[in-house]
């Protein structure tokens, strides 16, 4: 049974919420966009007229969402004066505590996801480590830990494109997630992932350890302008492999673009290269290339930002690419994330695409830090 102090602690966060996110405010604002909705000409020009609707839904569900939490605590309230009469079971009292406290967290979470890229859609791509197989192996599994995920929580994801591994396993995935605020939860997830566990693929049944990169960049649309070079530009097209069908491996549907591309503050430069065979459409696959490279080239120039930022702030964590982030450890029964050490013993849970706990500690640390 709930104490009186946590009945106090769920009415007091949700106070703060009201008052953290502005929901007043927030009320005035969805009438003031709405009306210009219904502005003659509104739909002559349909992508600021999809901006405009996207923004009042977006402050629409922070309405939404605040109002599902009141619900549920003053449920919670409603609860815990009926178990005093005796007309409630302390275990649906706990219910609805467990309830409201869910509640609560989703919204506080969501409210640590403040700047522009956090709501975006997402790239992620995973790429095996030195170690063949078994590195191939791991890459594939924590793809599939990620389509978990994404399928779990209402995402739609794509692949973009898949490279298979030598006897199994894949060397490396690029795929789309999309959905609200994919790129904020996903971000905290960038970096080395360390898989330590009894080989399949030894013969000596020996202990293994194999690592696979994660990479994460906002997905951008056409109403984030960037800035790319034509002439730094340049295609092939190749035949896409993969089973089954009688075009496979006859149209050379498959592109690859390369981009030079010139860092505009250190001018150092680096090729980068895109490889997109996600449909049989060479057009729509070019297309799908190209808002790859506008996201890499976003995600370059927010990455600059933040690291201008983090010179101003002194004493703050820096998470870089290429560092290790989280180990996977099979035997032992144990997943840890080493830069907040949260960490948990179902592992079969994590690999089934359970990893909000590691999303929420990674926020919980750094989102304020970024913002």
């Amino acid at each position: 049974m709930i104490t009186i102090d946590q009945l106090k602690d769920v009415k007091e966060r949700t106070d703060a919420l009201y008052r953290y996110l502005g929901i007043e405010e927030k009320k005035i604002q969805v009438e003031e966009e709405q009306l210009r909705t219904q502005a003659p000409g509104f739909w002559d020009d349909q992508k600021a007229a999809e901006a405009q609707m996207k923004k009042v839904k977006g402050l629409q569900q922070w309405i939404a969402g605040y109002q599902d939490v009141k619900t549920l605590a003053d449920e919670l309230q409603l609860a815990y004066d009926f178990y005093k009469d005796e007309l409630v079971s302390e275990a649906e009292v706990d219910d609805a505590y467990a309830k409201a406290v869910s509640a609560i967290e989703e919204l506080e979470l969501k409210n640590m996801l403040r700047s522009e890229a956090d709501q975006m859609d997402c790239v992620l791509k995973i790429n095996s480590g030195a170690g063949g197989t078994e590195s191939q192996d791991w890459a594939s599994m924590l793809m599939r830990m990620y389509m978990r995920w994404a399928e779990a929580n209402g995402y739609k994801l794509s692949v973009a494109n898949l490279q298979e591994g030598d006897e199994a396993g894949i060397k490396s995935v690029t795929m789309n997630i999309e959905g609200a605020y994919a790129y904020g939860y996903l971000k905290g997830e960038n970096g080395v992932h360390r898989l330590v566990r009894v080989s399949p693929y030894n013969a000596q049944g020996k202990r293994m350890t194999s690592f696979a990169s994660v990479f994460v960049t906002p997905l951008v649309d056409d109403s984030i302008e960037v800035t790319i070079e034509p002439a730094r530009l340049s295609w092939d097209t190749f035949r896409s492999g993969g089973a089954g069908g009688q075009n496979v491996n006859k149209v050379e549907s498959g592109v690859r673009l390369r981009y030079q591309y010139k860092d505009p503050y250190t001018g150092e430069e680096e090729e980068i290269l895109i490889e997109n065979t996600e449909t049989r459409d060479q057009p729509k696959n070019k297309e799908n290339a190209m808002r790859q490279l506008r996201s890499i080239l976003y995600d370059k120039e927010l990455k600059h930002r933040m690291e201008e930022q983090a010179k101003v702030e002194a004493g703050k964590k820096k998470i870089e690419w290429g560092s290790q982030i989280r180990s996977y450890v099979f035997d032992d029964r144990r997943v840890k994330d080493h830069r907040t050490n949260y960490q948990t013993s179902d592992v079969n849970g994590v690999m089934d695409g359970k990893i909000d706990g590691f999303i929420k500690a990674y926020l919980m640390e750094f989102a304020d830090k970024e913002v």
